[in-house]
C-alpha cells in the first residue's frame, strides 16, 4: 500500500464525492475486493500516519460516526487497543444502528475488548490524538445536531486531530464548511484526493495532507473524469537556452497601465517579466512616470502615452500586452483598454482591466484572464462569497462566458482553459496576501506567451513559477512579504 504526503512531484487527477463513490463500487465489483478489505486497508493506513505524525502517542480518542468513515474510525480503534495504547470511543450513532461494513468493523473493536460511549468527551479529556471519523465525503448538507456539538468539542479540545478521508463538515467538492468543519492537523484521505482538500478554506482546516491508495487497481480509476488536475508541488525545469541566442528570441513584453498614483504596479509587471525571460519589457504608461520608472528600473523600456494613437507603434512592436496592473477606470483607462483588444495580439487581462470588461463582456480565444474572486465575482454578476463557495464552478463559468485561460487567484489558484479540464496548483502561501503579487503574476505569464508558450500552458507554468518564487522568498517569514520580493526570487526561480 503506498502511502504519501500531497501535494507530491506527480499531476494527480482529483474527483469529487460522487465519482469517488463510484470508484469505491467499482473496486468492489470489479476487482472482488470488498469494503471490509478497503476499511482495514484505510484504518491502517491511518494509523501508519498518526504513529509517524505523533510518535510519543499512547492514548487515543475517535469519535466515530454512523457510515463506513465511522467505521474506519473503529479500525483506528482496534489497532490502537491491539498495540497497548489507551483508546476511548465517543459513538454519535448507536453500535445497533451502524450496517454492513461498518458494523463489522465495529464488532472487530469490540471483540478486541473496546467499548464505547455515546457522551462527548469532557473539555479537559488529555488523549495524546483525537481522531476524527464522524462524516465523509458523502455529506451534502449543513452539519447539525449532535455532529456539529461533536465537532465544535473537537475543534475547541486543543489536542491534536487526525481527520480520516476529509475533515468532517467540509465539501469534499468545494473546500467549503458546510456550517461547522473539524480543524484537523493532519488528514488521509483514501484511493483518490478530493478537489475539497486543496480549494476553497481547505487550507485552514485540513492540515497536512496524506494519500493512502488501499492497494486499488489503478484500472479502476482510468475512466473516470476527474473534476481537476492536481499539479506537483515544484515547476519543472525549463529548456536549456542556445548559446547563440539573443533577445529578439525571447519575446517583447508590453505593460499597459500605471495611472496616476499606481505606476509601481506597471513597474512590477513589467519587471516581473523581464525577470521571468522576456527578450524585451516595454511599459505604456502616464508621462509623469515614464521618466520615473526608467530611472528605477533601466532595462525597462517606458513610454508616456496620453491618447490612443500613441499607443500604437507600441503595439507594433510587442509580441504580447498585459494591461491592467494600475490602469485604474478612467476615460484614459478604457481608450487604452480598447486600443489592446484591437490590436489582434495575445493579451493577458488583470485588475481594471478585467473590471471594465465587467463592465462591457465579451468572449475571445486569445487571452488569459487572471481574476482574484472580487473580479470574478463582478466578471460574473454575483458575490466574491459565491465565488469562493465553489471555485470549480466559478472557473468553468467564467470560461464558458469569456473564453480563453482563465487564471482564478487565490488558494489554490484554478487554470482552466478550452479543454475544460482544472489545474489546481497548492503551492504558494499566506504572504502573498499583499499587493502588488497579482501584478507579478500578470508579467510572469505574459513573459511565457512571449517566449512561445500557448495560452494554457504559459497560465499553468506562470501560476507554478509564481507560487514557487513566492515559496522562496517566504523563507525569511511570511509576513511582510512583498511583491518585489517574489520578483527579486524570480530569476532563481526559472533557473532552477
Amino acid at each position: 500500500m503506498t502511502l504519501l504526503r500531497v501535494p507530491d512531484a506527480q499531476t494527480r487527477p482529483l474527483y469529487g464525492a460522487r465519482i469517488s463513490r463510484a470508484i469505491d463500487r467499482r473496486i468492489a465489483e470489479q476487482y472482488d475486493i470488498p469494503g471490509l478489505t478497503l476499511m482495514r486497508r484505510a484504518g491502517a493506513a491511518a494509523f501508519q500516519v498518526l504513529r509517524m505524525r505523533w510518535p510519543e502517542a499512547r492514548a487515543l480518542r475517535v469519535l466515530c460516526g454512523g457510515g463506513n468513515n465511522g467505521g474506519d474510525g473503529y479500525v483506528v480503534a482496534r489497532l490502537g487497543l491491539q498495540t497497548g495504547w489507551t483508546v476511548r470511543v465517543t459513538a454519535l450513532v448507536e453500535p445497533a444502528r451502524l450496517k454492513g461494513d461498518a458494523l463489522a468493523a465495529f464488532r472487530e473493536f469490540a471483540a478486541a475488548g473496546g467499548a464505547v460511549t455515546a457522551e462527548l468527551p469532557d473539555e479537559d479529556a488529555a488523549e495524546d490524538v483525537w481522531v476524527d471519523a464522524l462524516l465523509g465525503t458523502g455529506l451534502d448538507r449543513e452539519v447539525g445536531g449532535a455532529y456539529s456539538a461533536a465537532i465544535e468539542r473537537i475543534n475547541a479540545s486543543g489536542r491534536p486531530v487526525l481527520s480520516l478521508d476529509i475533515p468532517s463538515g467540509l465539501g469534499a467538492d468545494t473546500g467549503s464548511p458546510l456550517g461547522r468543519a473539524v480543524r484537523a492537523d493532519t488528514t488521509v484521505t483514501f484511493i483518490v484526493p478530493k478537489p475539497g482538500l486543496f480549494t476553497g478554506q481547505a487550507a485552514d482546516f485540513c492540515g497536512e495532507l496524506w494519500l493512502a491508495d488501499l492497494d486499488a487497481p489503478p484500472e479502476a480509476l482510468t475512466d473516470e473524469p476527474p473534476a481537476a488536475l492536481l499539479l506537483p508541488l515544484h515547476p519543472p525545469a525549463l529548456p536549456r537556452r542556445a548559446r547563440c541566442a539573443h533577445k529578439g528570441h525571447f519575446g517583447h513584453v508590453l505593460i499597459v497601465g500605471g495611472d496616476h498614483g499606481y505606476s509601481g504596479a506597471a513597474r512590477l509587471a513589467a519587471e516581473a517579466a523581464a525577470r521571468s525571460g522576456a527578450g524585451l519589457a516595454s511599459v505604456a504608461t502616464r508621462c509623469s512616470h515614464a521618466a520615473l520608472l526608467s530611472l528605477a528600473r533601466p532595462e525597462l523600456m517606458c513610454h508616456g502615452v496620453e491618447r490612443p494613437e500613441e499607443l500604437a507603434p507600441l503595439l507594433e512592436k510587442a509580441h504580447v500586452l498585459a494591461i491592467g496592473p494600475g490602469l485604474g477606470q478612467s476615460e484614459w483607462a478604457r481608450m487604452l483598454l480598447a486600443a489592446a483588444l484591437d490590436s489582434g495580439k495575445p493579451l493577458v487581462l488583470d485588475a481594471d482591466a478585467l473590471n471594465l470588461l465587467a463592465q462591457a463582456p465579451q468572449r475571445r480565444e486569445d487571452w488569459v484572464l487572471t481574476p482574484h474572486p472580487g473580479e470574478a465575482a463582478r466578471l460574473l454578476g454575483t458575490t466574491s462569497a459565491a465565488v469562493q463557495s465553489d471555485r470549480l464552478a466559478a472557473a468553468a463559468k467564467l470560461q464558458g462566458r469569456y473564453g480563453g485561460v482563465i487564471v482564478l487567484k487565490g488558494t489554490g489558484t484554478l487554470i482552466l482553459g478550452a479543454d475544460g479540464i482544472p489545474r489546481l496548483c497548492a503551492a504558494g502561501n499566506p504572504g502573498m496576501a499583499s499587493g502588488g503579487m497579482g501584478d507579478v503574476l500578470t508579467g510572469v505569464i505574459a513573459a511565457l506567451l512571449a517566449q512561445g508558450w500557448s495560452g494554457s500552458d504559459a497560465a499553468t507554468l506562470g501560476v507554478r513559477l509564481h507560487a514557487a518564487a513566492a515559496d522562496r522568498a517566504a523563507a525569511e517569514g511570511e509576513r511582510g512579504l512583498l511583491a518585489g520580493d517574489v520578483v527579486e526570487h524570480l530569476r532563481q526561480t526559472v533557473n532552477s
